[in-house]
């Protein structure tokens, strides 16, 4: 199986087209957001990761994803099994609760099966003061 993308987003959602084809809308792409109080805060970005495997695959792996602060270290861990049909794409949802102390980045790594890592990064900048708008 094969990592095609992950990022993190706000929404997404199936839908059927004519024929035995399927659209995969993804709203709200981020790789950053203000933090949404003073720090410290948690927050919990939804990750998204799309799966392909080809033809001739076994269409059964563990997706691993190691979130990591900008000093390489882990600050959350999710493993889940996966199952896609062989010849097909798969979406997998990733959740974590992530904790800044500052304005800051972390980088989720997503592979399967102990292959490579597709690295997706995930910066919380300064909350927004809206008192003066």
């Amino acid at each position: 199986m094969q990592i095609i993308a992950a990022l993190f987003i706000d929404d997404i959602e199936m839908r059927q087209v004519p024929g035995p084809a399927t659209r995969i809308d993804l709203r709200g792409i981020q790789f950053s957001a203000p933090a949404p109080k003073p720090f410290p805060v948690t927050v919990e970005p939804h990750l998204v990761v799309i799966v392909r495997c080809p033809p001739d695959g076994i269409g059964s792996g563990v997706l691993e994803t190691v979130f990591t602060d900008e000093h390489g270290t882990e600050v959350a861990r999710n493993v889940q099994p996966l199952a896609v049909e062989p010849g097909r794409f798969r979406q997998q949802l990733v959740r974590a609760d992530l904790t800044y102390s500052e304005p800051g980045t972390i980088e989720a790594n997503c592979r399967i099966d102990q292959g490579p890592a597709v690295v997706v990064p995930y910066t919380i900048l300064p909350p927004v003061d809206t008192t003066n708008t």
